[in-house]
């Protein structure tokens, strides 16, 4: 998922399957991204079309791994200062 200013909602980006969502996984996982483990929330997005926004009823689960995301980014800030 990515997620601009000018955006309503965070849009789905990149999917893939098998051995496309492996390589995926591995290359976030290089580059230092989280990568969110939740195969429900997984089954549902991967119903939503490629640069389209989630829709509402995906928001609350979204905004939780969001929060999350921001709280453990706020740690890792400062723990390195």
């Amino acid at each position: 998922m990515a997620y601009r200013a000018e955006d309503g909602a965070p849009r789905v980006v990149a999917r893939g399957r098998g051995v496309t969502a492996e390589a995926m996984i591995s290359l976030a996982r290089e580059s230092g991204v989280y990568v969110h483990q939740s195969p429900e929330l997984v089954n549902l997005l991967m119903q939503v079309d490629l640069d389209s926004e989630i829709p509402p009823e995906l928001y609350q689960a979204v905004a939780e791994i969001l929060a999350w995301l921001y709280s453990m980014d706020q740690k890792i800030g400062s723990s390195q200062e």
